[in-house]
């Protein structure tokens, strides 16, 4: 069928799998024929989406950890295709931020990242293949306020991403970014309703604070986030790599 992008024997973990743009991408992946392995610290809502797809398996880890980091890599078999989506986004002013949310959101944003993106690297390279692709953010190319240690954290994992191209850029593994704008999962949800908590907007107002950025005037679809995923993984995007793909609706950064 032209255009589908066909990943028979490809083994995939997705972090951050279980839900929003996680299971968005776990699904694409599994119906193009990859056994995908899904994982993140809830293992419940993990084997709820696993029992969905006979392509699709579930674990738990904890990106943070780097010994369980280790152990789960060591049991878990080659890794072709590693999506480094865990996350998370408290907010807090700058004056009054704590140093427990700073590490926290440079531990599962930014370190967990370095942590799986090391341990799956050398099986790729015995294979001289492989796809590494980070979920970062819009945030990762811009200020959003309240939120300077996710946007941090985003913006290393950029930084990160690019240096990690060059390094590879002569075996056939390719490093690269995707930045969705504000997307339709749980944690927009939250932020809507922090927003209106704080501020006493109603939730069309505080939603039209989050996507006032975005030329199109809506949030992103998780199932958007995934179909950029999808094209990174082909072997005819070997030349793309050390990027960041902004999926946002035409934001520019």
């Amino acid at each position: 069928m032209e255009g589908f992008v066909a990943l028979d024997e490809k083994h995939v973990l997705v972090t951050g799998g279980g839900t929003g743009i996680g299971a968005a991408i776990a699904q694409s992946l599994a119906h193009a024929g990859a056994s995908v392995t899904i994982a993140s610290r809830n293992l419940d809502r993990l084997q709820e989406l696993a029992s969905t797809s006979d392509n699709i398996s579930a674990i738990s880890l904890d990106v943070t950890n780097a010994g369980h980091v280790a152990e789960v890599f060591a049991g878990l078999g080659d890794v072709d295709i590693l999506i480094n989506n865990a996350g998370a986004a408290l907010t807090a002013p700058f004056h009054k931020m704590s140093e427990e949310i700073w590490s926290q959101m440079l531990g599962v944003n930014l370190t967990g990242t370095f942590l799986c993106t090391q341990a799956a690297l050398a099986p790729m390279k015995m294979k001289n293949w492989g796809r590494i692709i980070n979920i970062a953010s819009t945030a990762a190319h811009k200020g959003y306020a309240y939120t300077s240690a996710y946007c941090a954290a985003k913006h290393g994992v950029v930084g990160m991403t690019k240096a990690l191209a060059l390094e590879l850029a002569g075996t056939g593994i390719t490093a690269n970014c995707v930045c969705p704008g504000f997307t339709d999962t749980q944690i927009v949800a939250d932020a809507i309703e922090n927003i209106t908590a704080k501020t006493g907007r109603s939730e069309e107002e505080a939603l039209g604070e989050l996507v006032k950025g975005n030329p199109q005037k809506r949030l992103i679809e998780p199932e958007e986030v995934a179909n950029a995923v999808l094209w990174l993984c082909r072997d005819e995007s070997r030349s793309i790599t050390g990027q960041s793909i902004n999926v946002a609706g035409g934001e520019v950064m």
